[in-house]
């Protein structure tokens, strides 16, 4: 019996030329446009890959993103093998690449001081009741990549694990420095002596993962301590 013919579907081609798999062995950039928009519509026609179909699209826009992106749904219900949801697939992803380009970049904090330090912390900090501890992870420039809650305790104090501080660190990229920060809701900003040795713990093992421990705020009642500028780092 004849085997009944059906679409080609990216699964029936051998893995090398599988644009899925390809993006998760390789990386997206590994990809051409055609493999890309591939990926969106899963399967061409009877005659043709998906891959096949999107090169056949984008040969009719001259191999022009921006052009493509102008295709309406019935643009491109035209092509033999895309229907309405493989076109509206397609117009989906042009529009969140438009919605990308109007986005404004995320202005990225740096911290030039303790006072940029104490301004970060603050914002989670001020008037709590209970002691907490976050961590600032910088970049070689000192930009903050990201504020990390480690812990929360009591009035007096928190329990502090220095390896979830190394840890978020480590798995971050571009982390070459961390601010440690807590709270003293009592308002009393002298360093106690766990302070003064979680501290001391904390940048040398910091140390020996080549990340470079730059300062501990102490917030308090509108204002602050910090270890760098008291020289105690």
């Amino acid at each position: 019996m004849k085997k009944k013919e059906g679409n080609i579907r990216i699964t029936d081609l051998a893995l090398e030329d599988r644009p899925r798999e390809k993006l998760m062995i390789k990386g997206r950039n590994a990809l051409s446009d055609a493999e890309l928009i591939g990926i969106l519509i899963g399967s061409g026609s009877r005659n043709e890959t998906a891959v096949q179909l999107s090169q056949r699209i984008l040969a009719s826009v001259n191999q022009n993103l921006n052009e493509l992106a102008k295709l309406s749904i019935n643009d491109l219900i035209k092509f033999k093998g895309i229907g309405e949801a493989k076109a509206i697939s397609i117009v989906a992803a042009s529009e969140l690449g438009r919605r990308r380009k109007e986005s404004t970049p995320e202005k990225k904090i740096k911290i030039q001081s303790s006072q940029d330090a104490y301004q970060e912390f603050s914002s989670v900090l001020d008037d709590l009741p209970h002691e907490e501890f976050w961590v600032l992870l910088l970049s070689r420039s000192n930009e903050v990549l990201s504020k990390i809650h480690v812990s929360k305790g009591g009035t007096t104090g928190t329990v502090v694990d220095g390896k979830i501080i190394m840890k978020s660190a480590i798995e971050k990229p571009r982390c070459c420095g961390i601010i440690l920060g807590h709270n003293h809701p009592s308002g009393q900003l002298k360093p106690s002596e766990a302070d003064i040795k979680i501290t001391k713990k904390i940048k040398e093992v910091a140390l020996f993962m080549d990340i470079h421990l730059h300062d501990h705020i102490i917030i308090g009642e509108n204002a602050y301590f910090s270890f760098a500028d008291e020289g105690l780092l």
